[in-house]
């Protein structure tokens, strides 16, 4: 089992490991180089069935179940994350982090290549610990403490956001209120570091101060976190899986395949509780 780069300072790329098969010190190693690196690529994983995708997640840890996107009868711990041709608009088509809406927010995912379109749709991940790193010392030192407010209904409610798009039909029923509140500031789990734990879509104010005033410092932070030092990009293949950290990173889904249809299989993992 190999690993490299996918860009200087945020992904890998695996080689010499079957998904379906790993488990024991193989499955450890995964774990570390996601949480330190935010995201892991492997190719050419086209034994990764929906039944070794679900063994695998299990042989992680626990699930969590998607309260939106469209899950299949036969396997309901999986996701469709599907765009279909005559559709213009995508799920996760902006800078953002799943499930920080959540008092426990998911740790991550593990997205498979289903069907894609013949070029474009490849998403970009962004490092937050990167991007707390390259943090001025002055803003450092105003967000330290603060904590943000964190919701979806203005996304996925009824009357939200993706329900006055054309993809609107394809999310299942929007009734639930969600929110949570945690530091603008965490430190990894596992891994300790200090991580940048706001995103520009599910962020909605800084506690204490209204949304409107608290948008001039999200904005900057929003800037610092997509600066381009920090980001990696995937260009999808058959068979490929991505699997990334929620806490770390940052994704975006690329939408630049007008005409095409792209389906995606995800299965989120559980996560727990985050500190500063």
């Amino acid at each position: 089992m190999e690993m490299v780069p996918l860009a200087p300072n945020c992904g890998v790329e695996f080689s010499g490991v079957r998904l379906a098969e790993a488990e024991g010190a193989a499955m450890d190693a995964i774990k570390r180089a996601i949480y330190e690196h935010g995201v892991a690529i492997f190719r050419d994983q086209h034994d990764f069935t929906p039944e070794a995708h679900i063994l695998f997640a299990q042989r992680w840890g626990g699930i969590d179940i998607n309260n939106y996107f469209p899950l299949t009868e036969e396997h309901p711990e999986i996701a469709i994350v599907r765009k279909r041709e005559d559709q213009t608009t995508n799920i996760g088509g902006g800078w953002h982090t799943d499930h920080s809406y959540d008092q426990v927010p998911a740790m991550g995912s593990v997205l498979v290549a289903r069907h894609l379109p013949p070029t474009g749709g490849d998403t970009m991940w962004a490092h937050m610990g990167e991007a707390y790193d390259a943090l001025p010392d002055d803003l450092k030192a105003e967000i330290e403490g603060l904590q943000a407010y964190h919701t979806a209904d203005h996304i996925y409610e009824e009357g939200g956001l993706y329900a006055k798009t054309d993809m609107g039909s394809e999310l299942r029923g929007q009734s639930l209120k969600t929110g949570a509140t945690h530091p603008v500031v965490i430190r990894h789990p596992q891994t300790g570091r200090k991580l940048l734990y706001v995103n520009s879509a599910f962020t909605w104010n800084i506690v204490g101060k209204t949304r409107e005033e608290s948008m001039p410092l999200l904005q900057r932070l929003y800037a610092a976190a997509t600066a381009a030092d920090n980001t990696c990009r995937l260009e999808w293949k058959p068979g490929t899986v991505a699997i990334w950290d929620n806490r770390t990173t940052w994704h975006y889904a690329l939408n630049d395949y007008q005409g095409y249809a792209r389906e995606m299989h995800r299965i989120t993992l559980s996560g727990e509780a985050l500190a500063a």
